[in-house]
Parts: structure tokens; C-alpha cells; sequence
């Protein structure tokens, strides 16, 4: 697969160069701060409902809401770069098995024309 860089990989129409392993940090970085936005309006929220609401959403709720999305994200980011690097990996497999060699069968070994010594003869 080659290598095309992120604009090459975005315009390539015959898919064969992949962007999601290039942008995934920014996936990451961006579910954080849009948790993060989100866990600030619900806080914002329970504090111009009442004071005592607003103080148990911005101690207890929004810490724990925040925490499980962002597990649940990067859970799922992870699920999806595992699969990628499956993909990956079934490519290399299957340009190997095309050129003749498979990952787990060495090579012959190679004969010379005299026999092997024999131990303990001189």
C-alpha cells in the first residue's frame, strides 16, 4: 500500500491508501474537547436551575458522564484501529503467499556436495 500522504489519501477515489489511521489523533483530541463543552453546559444548566443541583452536577454527575463518553470513545477508536491493523496485516499476508513464501514456513535449507562430519571421528 502506498504511502500517499493525508490530501493524497483523502482524494484517492480507488480507496487503496486508508486516512482513518492519519486523523485518528484528531478524532481523539476533538471527542475530548467536545465532552468536555458538553459536561460544561450540563453544569451551566444545573446551576441556573438551582444552586444545590449545579454544585451535585459539577462535583458528581458531569466528572462521571464525562469520564464513561470518554471511555466509550477511545474504546471505540481503539476497536477501529485494531481493525485497520487486521487489514494491514492480511495485505502483507497475502503479498507474501502471492510471491511464492508464507510468514511461517522457512526457507529450504541449503545442501552442500560433502556429507556432514561425524562426531567424535577425527
Amino acid at each position: 500500500m502506498p504511502d500517499r500522504g493525508f490530501l493524497g489519501s483523502l482524494f484517492d477515489i480507488s480507496f487503496s491508501s486508508l486516512i482513518t489511521t492519519k486523523v485518528i489523533k484528531f478524532l481523539y483530541v476533538l471527542s475530548m474537547i467536545l465532552i468536555a463543552l458538553g459536561a460544561l453546559a450540563f453544569v451551566i444548566a444545573g446551576f441556573a436551575d438551582s444552586t444545590a443541583s449545579g454544585l451535585f452536577i459539577l462535583i458528581v454527575v458531569a466528572p462521571l458522564l464525562s469520564l464513561l463518553y470518554l471511555i466509550y470513545v477511545r474504546v471505540f477508536l481503539e476497536i477501529l484501529i485494531a481493525v485497520f491493523r487486521i487489514m494491514e496485516t492480511n495485505v502483507e499476508l497475502v503479498a507474501l503467499q502471492r510471491g511464492g513464501t508464507t510468514a511461517t514456513s522457512p526457507s529450504p535449507p541449503t545442501w552442500s556436495s560433502e556429507p556432514p562430519p561425524t562426531p567424535g571421528l577425527s
